[in-house]
């Protein structure tokens, strides 16, 4: 496969990192690019959500479960598949690891300057990702020139992973959300909306759907997907045989395991048992393709 003229083929090994299942649609879209690449997978859901932590206590314990997860799975490159930990963590991330290839994942400010005809941009995201000095950094560098709203959404991260379990989450439940982003006094003018959180990807067609006509809705997760298969294409074929989805805490139903079959990993797995991957799959196991 070409990727921007560069031939990738054959196996290589990433490891993806989110607070849920947010990150599992950049490993869908880098599968989709790239069908060889082995995807560990990592969710921290034991603290979920990451948008309502604290910064200090989230920059220390992204920092140690990532500095676990890279010793005992050896990855070749990392995508931070979540914008609260990508906007906090990943420099303190490339100073423990200088020589791991970091991809992560930040508000889509700078595309949504490009495309906008009105110069009124929303984004939608968590309470953190709203409040940070990173977001305004964002916005005087890449659209100075735009209005920006910018919507915090406490609750739509827990609706999205509702969603990827199959599990209805109603148009009201959904518009109460999204709402504040049409109450600002430029709102009328807003055309293009970009996703501040990569949980949102899973209710994006609902968001489509519920907002006004002619609102253009970013996911950054095909661009995350694009540059992280630029990176293993300078990087030498690896074979992963077995990778898994782990979990800091595994959820007590079992819809989530049945949603997660399409993504081709070989086990669900508690984080904690890693020592003993073997013994330690929860049931029922997810085949292999």
């Amino acid at each position: 496969m070409q990727i921007d003229g560069l031939a990738l083929s054959g196996p290589r090994h990433i490891l993806a990192f989110d607070s849920g299942i947010g990150g599992l649609g950049i490993a869908r879209a880098i599968q989709a690019l790239a069908p060889d690449i082995c995807i560990d997978y990592l969710a921290d859901t034991a603290i979920f959500p990451y948008g309502e932590q604290d910064d200090d206590f989230l920059i220390e314990r992204i920092v140690s479960l990532l500095s676990q997860a890279i010793r005992r799975l050896q990855p070749q490159v990392v995508v931070v598949a979540c914008n609260t930990a990508s906007t906090l963590a990943l420099e303190a991330l490339r100073a423990a690891w200088p020589d791991m290839p970091f991809v992560g994942c930040v508000p889509p400010i700078r595309w949504a300057a490009r495309i906008t005809q009105t110069k009124v941009i929303g984004l939608l995201a968590t309470r953190a990702t709203v409040r940070r000095p990173y977001l305004s950094r964002l916005h005087a560098l890449y659209a100075p020139e735009c209005t920006l709203i910018a919507h915090a959404a406490p609750g739509l991260a827990g609706c999205a992973e509702l969603a990827f379990r199959g599990q209805d989450v109603s148009d009201s439940t959904l518009l109460r959300e999204i709402e504040g982003l049409f109450v600002h006094p430029d709102s009328n003018r807003l055309d293009v909306v970009g996703l501040g959180c990569t949980h949102y990807t899973f209710v994006l067609d609902r968001l489509r759907a519920l907002s006004p006509p002619g609102l253009t809705w970013l996911d950054p997760a095909p661009a995350v997907a694009q540059h992280t298969c630029n990176l293993l294409a300078h990087l030498p074929q690896k074979t992963h045989a077995h990778p898994c989805a782990w979990f800091t805490a595994l959820p007590d139903d079992q819809a989530l395991f049945t949603h997660l079959k399409p993504y081709r990993f070989s086990a669900a797995v508690l984080w904690e048992d890693v020592n003993e991957v073997e013994a330690s799959y929860y049931s029922p196991v997810i085949a292999s393709p």
